[in-house]
């Protein structure tokens, strides 16, 4: 039963594979009766010469001019050690935020000093 299963499979593969055949190509007609021939760009009206360029005329002065605008005033900003300490201390921290999240925040800052601002910040958000 196998066999004839395999054979009438391979006789069809073989049938299917001959029958096609290749069609032609439609062709596309070309007129060439109509086709306009191309046009002629037209000689420029005026002659420009081009000027020789000159790379050793280098001024750093003029590529990087002194300006005469006055700098920004700054402000003077407290120090955060003398803010931070005066608005929380390390415990009031703690009692707010809780152990863990102290000493995440001292892992993730660095520091004490950046987990307190943070308290402060928080504190400051309620």
């Amino acid at each position: 039963m196998k066999l004839w299963i395999m054979l009438t499979a391979t006789a069809l593969f073989i049938a299917g594979c001959a029958t096609q055949t290749k069609q032609p190509a439609p062709q596309i007609e070309q007129n060439l009766t109509k086709a306009a021939p191309e046009a002629v760009p037209q000689a420029p009206r005026k002659h420009i010469k081009l000027k020789e360029v000159q790379d050793n005329n280098y001024s750093s002065s003029y590529m990087y001019p002194e300006t005469n605008v006055p700098k920004k005033k700054t402000m003077k900003v407290a120090s955060a050690d003398t803010t931070i300490h005066g608005l929380m201390t390390k415990e009031e921290c703690i009692n707010m935020i809780g152990r863990d999240k102290f000493d995440k925040y001292t892992q993730m800052f660095g520091d004490e000093a950046s987990s307190i601002k943070r308290c402060a910040m928080i504190k400051a958000m309620q």
